[in-house]
C-alpha cells in the first residue's frame, strides 16, 4: 500500500501532470474571457449587422401548432426543432476560433521575438583574426594569441 501511495505521489508531482493541471485552469479562465468577448461584444454587433435577428429564438414546432416564442412552446412542453440555437452555436464556435487564432498568433509573435532576442544575447564573441570563440572578458585570443582588448566592448 505504501509503495502504491509513493507511486501516486510521484505521478502527481511529475512535471507533466502539474503543467497539465495549470493548463486546464488557465484554459478555463481563458474560456470565460473568450465567451464574454463573443457573447457580450461580437454577438450584439452581429445582431446589429443582421437587423437585430435573434437566432436563438428561431424554432419549428413539431406538434403542428403555432407559437409566438420558443418560451411559449416550451411552457406547454411542445417538441421543437431549435435550429436557431444551432446557428448561434456555430457562430459562437467560429467567433471563438477567430479569437483563439489571433491570440495564438500574438503569443507566437511575442515568443519568436523573445527567442530572437535570447539568440542575439547568446551570440559568442569571436576573435577578429582567427575567428576563435572568446570569453567576453578576454584581452588576448587563446587560439592565436592576438591582442583583442580593443574588441572587448564590441560584440
Amino acid at each position: 500500500m505504501k509503495k502504491l501511495l509513493n507511486e501516486l505521489k510521484e505521478f502527481i508531482f511529475r512535471g507533466n501532470v502539474i503543467d497539465m493541471a495549470v493548463g486546464v485552469i488557465i484554459g478555463s479562465a481563458f474560456s470565460a474571457i473568450i465567451n464574454s468577448l463573443v457573447n457580450d461584444i461580437f454577438m450584439p454587433l452581429l445582431s446589429l449587422l443582421t437587423g437585430k435577428i435573434n437566432f436563438s429564438s428561431m424554432f419549428i414546432p413539431l406538434d403542428g401548432n403555432d407559437y409566438a416564442t420558443l418560451d411559449a412552446a416550451k411552457s406547454v412542453d411542445a417538441a421543437t426543432l431549435n435550429y436557431g440555437a444551432f446557428i448561434t452555436a456555430v457562430i459562437n464556435f467560429l467567433l471563438i476560433a477567430v479569437c483563439i487564432f489571433f491570440f495564438i498568433k500574438l503569443v507566437s509573435r511575442l515568443t519568436s521575438s523573445l527567442l530572437r532576442k535570447q539568440e542575439a544575447e547568446k551570440k559568442p564573441r569571436l576573435c577578429p583574426y582567427c575567428f576563435g570563440e572568446l570569453n567576453e572578458k578576454a584581452v588576448r585570443c587563446p587560439h592565436c594569441t592576438s591582442d583583442v582588448s580593443a574588441t572587448a566592448n564590441q560584440a
